[in-house]
């Protein structure tokens, strides 16, 4: 779940980019616009991911120890 919260977060950041740079939304671009119900469904996925990204700040961190036998 962490993975995949991640890359749709990485997606997300990366179309806003692209928005604050040039202007263009590819996700509204290729669902036809920002207010289209695939384009929404897909911006509130990407919400949650981020909401769901903000839980790996607060956990604590499993140091795995490798034995070398």
């Amino acid at each position: 779940m962490d993975r995949i919260s991640l890359v749709l977060v990485i997606i997300g950041a990366l179309n806003w980019g692209s928005i604050g740079l040039f202007g263009f939304d590819f996700i509204g671009a290729l669902f036809g616009g920002q207010l289209s119900s695939v384009s929404r469904v897909i911006f509130a996925i990407v919400g949650l991911a981020g909401l769901w990204c903000i839980t790996l700040l607060f956990r604590r961190r499993e140091v795995t120890r490798r034995s070398h036998e």
